[in-house]
């Protein structure tokens, strides 16, 4: 299985810069309805992904809910390490397999961590389901 016949590219997936604010971030997942959603640099690097959890753990962490108060910090400030990492275009069906076991999406770099895209999981099942 080729990844890029299942990729969704850069351009029709939403994410967020890891220097948006958190209100930033938060307005953008709510809008398209995401549970969680990639972060990437200025640079087209993948920085990592961002989840409803993460924001909860900082606003329960620092007591401000509003989303006034969320300006002052950035996406950055609050993303997990090693969380949802990215595999590369050159991955194997059964690495990205693996990884789409344990997350909705898996996030798909080129040899210089470019964020490239992502396969779902959603679209990896229907992949399997077809070939039959």
């Amino acid at each position: 299985m080729n990844i890029l016949f299942l990729l969704k590219i850069k351009s029709d997936v939403s994410y967020v810069y890891d220097n948006n604010t958190l209100r930033q971030g938060l307005e953008k997942m709510r809008k398209h309805g995401y549970t969680a959603i990639p972060v990437i640099s200025k640079d087209g690097d993948y920085v990592g992904t961002i989840s409803e959890g993460d924001f909860l753990w900082h606003i329960l962490k620092f007591g401000r809910g509003s989303l006034k108060d969320q300006e002052q910090y950035r996406v950055r400030d609050i993303l997990r390490e090693d969380f949802m990492p990215a595999v590369k275009v050159s991955a194997t069906a059964e690495e990205l397999i693996d990884k789409a076991t344990n997350q909705n999406f898996v996030p798909v770099v080129d040899d210089r961590n470019k964020f490239i895209g992502i396969v779902t999981r959603r679209d990896i099942i229907r992949y399997f389901v077809d070939k039959k």
